[in-house]
């Protein structure tokens, strides 16, 4: 018995720790800055209990700092409401506190937000840098948009190619949507929406100047419905001028952003080309020994494995035209040029990126190589 004290001790010890939680991840997303802006790492549509989610709204938070993300949205549904019984909360702000409270010491943005639900053609749309959630909870979606645009809100349409409002698996572009996009009202779509990348939204996107989004649309975990399945969730990119949510706001209003969901990237030209030449690192270029082959070797500085096909004039040397640069790893080139060169221009096609449906992005970086021996 001389010892009780001592187990005492440490079962409340082990409490203590079992109670603490660290926000630090291996599969942490990681993307370089661009001239002139900074990247902005979101995941603006996300779900919790209180409306058709299955956890807390302190969860969503501790698994973006897991993922590294700098902004995120829970966006719960204000019609949808099927844990009410449960948890019955006449405030569709409430879970935008909860989250506060969590993320109050950590350094992540929350952006307040609401998804308006309805049926086709209205589908569903999320409303971000809402004031109050409540005032969207309206009888007519026309004034649940009309609210959302006088709130200043950010406004994007939700998996508009969703089979079960769109059966054919197409978005279709209706007249209330045409609507909202001539006031003003609705500035986004979803091309990238849980594991659905949909080429007629990048369309609808590039036809409609509306601004490209990624998402996870979680529900459950993000470890169960992503990372136990080999995925990283899907993000937007956002350039902003800094790192607040003044700034966000800004880039997203402006159309400065890349959809992102594992090696997958789509975006805007003047947005993915600067993102892709900022992503990859030269960390050698020699000629080997007294031969006219160059050797380069070339970094990935992103969480995203980069994939591309040679468009130069020249060839390789023991690799295919195609090739990937793993995720934060490298690829060494053997390059024939044929006899030696001052410089070089390095000219690649990015296969996992998209500037509009089926046309991937060419990028050019040039190097020196006049001090090589």
């Amino acid at each position: 018995m001389k010892f009780q004290p001592f187990f005492i001790a440490l079962f409340t010890a082990s409490l203590l720790f079992a109670q603490e939680h660290t926000h630090q991840s291996s599969r942490a997303l990681e993307f370089p800055d661009i001239p002139g802006y900074v990247t902005l790492k979101t995941d603006l549509h996300q779900h919790t209990v209180f409306s058709d989610g299955n956890v807390w709204p302190n969860i969503r938070v501790m698994e973006a700092l897991r993922d590294n993300l700098d902004v995120i949205s829970l966006t719960e549904h204000i019609e949808y409401q099927p844990h009410k019984e449960d948890i019955p909360h006449p405030d569709r702000n409430r879970s935008y506190e909860i989250a506060l409270q969590e993320a109050k010491d950590h350094d992540l943005l929350l952006v307040h937000g609401s998804e308006i639900t309805r049926q086709a053609p209205i589908g569903h749309n999320n409303a971000i840098f809402i004031k109050d959630a409540n005032q969207l909870l309206v009888n007519d979606a026309e004034d649940s948009f009309a609210e959302a645009k006088k709130q200043g809100a950010f406004v994007f349409w939700n998996h508009p190619a969703w089979y079960a409002q769109s059966p054919k698996g197409n978005p279709v572009l209706s007249d209330f949507q045409k609507e909202r996009i001539s006031s003003g009202e609705l500035h986004g779509i979803e091309v990238i929406n849980t594991g659905d990348y949909s080429e007629e939204s990048l369309a609808l996107a590039l036809e409609n100047n509306l601004t490209i989004m990624g998402t996870s649309d979680i529900h459950g975990l993000i470890d169960w419905d992503y990372v136990e399945k080999g995925h990283t969730r899907p993000i937007t990119l956002v350039f902003a001028k800094e790192r607040s949510k003044e700034s966000l706001k800004e880039a997203l209003f402006a159309g400065r952003t890349v959809a992102v969901f594992n090696s997958l990237l789509v975006g805007k030209e003047e947005n993915l080309v600067p993102l892709l030449n900022a992503s990859v690192q030269f960390e050698k270029a020699k000629y080997i020994n007294n031969t006219s082959i160059l050797e380069v070797t070339l970094k990935n500085v992103t969480s995203s494995d980069l994939i591309f096909e040679n468009q130069m004039s020249y060839t390789f040397y023991s690799s295919s035209p195609v090739f990937t640069i793993p995720a934060e790893g490298t690829k060494t080139l053997q390059i024939k040029t044929l006899e030696k060169k001052d410089d070089l221009q390095i000219k690649l096609k990015a296969l996992g990126a998209y500037i509009a449906p089926k046309e991937h992005p060419v990028i050019t970086w040039n190097i020196a190589l006049k001090d090589q021996e």
